[in-house]
């Protein structure tokens, strides 16, 4: 349960007198609401308010069920309308019988300066309203006391996406009056102010106002709907009593909640939180025990090294003119570029196991581009073009993508074509998403997609490393750019990366597929 629902559930209690027993001392609400109506024709007399033209009149029945009279009509039964049953000595009354107005707020610009402050809709937040920012207006000063807010009123709000929501003001500050979205009400002084304000917040309330809405664009809800709301009414001491009660659980309601979604949050990040701490265990050579009759990963690095070069004869890639060799001695890490060699051992982030070697990413692939910098012309169909939007989560989606010509992709760089087991990484806005290229679609990308072509490592450590928070923080050091942050190739192509042997490359990845399983059940 959550805390909302919670909440829910005791309010209902509330409404339907099973929060606080009864005492059959009290005066009964029948009288109460008599009481109500008599002071209302004397304010009527007095011309301080309105005549209701079909004022309306709840009464119980000689066979128990609920009746309504409304102006000179005929009485009706309602036992059909009323949600539930309430106590012997409460009633039911209609929102507009209990009130002394129901008010359509003040059309008004709002200023930084004028006549008086008027309160909106967006001043009042979590049941206060922020006075220091609410704006002013400008009034004619004969118009003022019509709108003049007062403690104990009860501001409704009858438009847009908080429609519903009521505010019970208990303090005015200094003058104000209240904005053209609101509905004011005011009732007797004989009814708990807080006790209606905590029927404006229970599912009896709410499923009331869902019925009179209106669904538009801007849904909207008026002050007839509001007038006709049926509200079970306890004696007077009864809701004084129901409101202490209600003040005190709703402390612990607070806290249930705060507690719950805590429990929910954790809940949420804990699969994701444990699946980063397995992907660092396997990338630190610690999810499955190294085997002594492995080729060394430094053979694969040399093999590596040894296609490339070939693939340099051939003219199929450029020579590095720097390229990087990482290498152990007297207990440290060292980088040959070209004829330097430094330490560099402040980059490396973790120990390894002994028959594994740290790399740059440029020594695993064949190339690393990003796409076109130029965004080719468009058209109604042909080869998909991706763009980070098609990518967003993890995986290509070309459902809803952009096309280029055959043409355009025909006279693209083998290094653009992406193929399958290559590697897509967003470097610009939401850098580090890594994609394995698992089909086998012609498909080209734009300038914010990189493509990764490795060279006999498992494309799918690969992906893993890629995956881990480390280089999530290289990634976030190297980006720069101040609208959208983007990761330089050159920085892309320095980040480290932890070769295991071949072999022990496919143990961690068939550990990971299992453990990884069993997270996700």
């Amino acid at each position: 349960m959550t805390g909302q629902q919670l909440k829910n559930s005791i309010l209902q209690m509330a409404v339907q007198g099973k929060l606080v027993p009864q005492d059959p001392n009290d005066e009964p609400a029948s009288v109460l609401l008599e009481r109500i109506r008599a002071e209302k024709e004397q304010l009527i007399k007095e011309g301080k308010i309105k005549k209701e033209k079909n004022p309306s009149i709840i009464f119980r029945g000689a066979d128990n069920l609920p009746y309504e009279k409304i102006g000179k009509n005929e009485r009706v039964c309602i036992a059909d309308d009323v949600p539930f049953e309430i106590p012997e000595s409460w009633e039911w009354a209609r929102w507009g019988t209990l009130s002394e107005s129901i008010q359509y707020g003040y059309n008004a610009p709002a200023q930084e300066n004028g006549r008086i402050k008027m309160v909106r809709i967006s001043d009042i937040q979590d049941n206060s309203v922020m006075w220091e920012t609410v704006p002013y207006c400008d009034i004619k000063e004969g118009e003022i006391d019509a709108y003049l807010l007062k403690p104990n009123d009860i501001l409704f709000a009858r438009t847009g996406g908080t429609v519903g929501k009521s505010y019970l003001v208990q303090e005015v500050p200094e003058e104000a009056i209240y904005a053209g979205y609101l509905i004011r009400t005011r009732y007797s002084n004989q009814l708990c102010p807080q006790y209606l304000k905590y029927f404006m917040e229970s599912e009896l309330y709410w499923s009331q106002l869902r019925e009179g809405t209106i669904a538009t664009a801007q849904p909207n809800c008026n002050g007839k709907t509001l007038g006709n709301m049926l509200v079970p009414i306890p004696p007077s001491h009864e809701q004084i009593r129901i409101v202490e009660k209600l003040n005190a659980v709703m402390t612990h309601v607070i806290e249930y909640d705060t507690v719950d979604s805590k429990s929910k949050h954790l809940n949420n990040i804990f699969s994701e939180r444990l699946k980063k701490s397995i992907l660092q265990e396997a990338v630190q050579g610690k999810l499955v025990p190294q085997d002594p009759a492995d080729e060394p990963a430094s053979i694969l690095l040399e093999r590596i090294r040894a296609e490339k070069q070939k693939l340099v004869a051939e003219g199929k890639i450029k020579k590095d003119k720097h390229e990087s060799v990482i290498f152990r001695r007297d207990n440290s890490h060292y980088e040959k570029r070209g004829s330097e060699e430094v330490c560099i051992d402040d980059e490396i982030p973790f120990e390894i196991p002994e028959n594994w070697c740290w790399s740059r990413l440029s020594s695993l692939c064949k190339s690393i581009v990003d796409g076109d910098h130029q965004a080719p012309p468009q058209t109604v169909s042909g080869i998909p073009f991706i763009v980070i939007s098609n990518v967003s989560a993890g995986k290509i989606d070309f459902t809803n993508t952009r096309f280029v010509s055959q043409v355009y992709y025909d006279n693209l760089p083998e290094s653009r074509i992406p193929h399958r087991n290559d590697i897509l990484f967003t470097v610009t806005g939401s850098y580090g998403i890594v994609i394995p290229v698992d089909v086998d679609n012609l498909f080209c990308f734009q300038r914010h997609i990189a493509l990764l072509k490795p060279l006999e490592i498992a494309t799918d450590f690969l992906v893993t490393w890629l995956s881990t928070p480390i280089v999530c923080e290289q990634c976030k050091n190297y980006a720069t750019g101040t609208a959208q942050k983007t990761v330089g190739l050159n920085s892309l192509k320095n980040i480290l990366i932890p070769v295991p042997p071949i072999k022990e490359q496919g143990r961690i990845l068939e550990r990971l597929k299992s453990v990884l399983h069993l997270i996700t059940l």
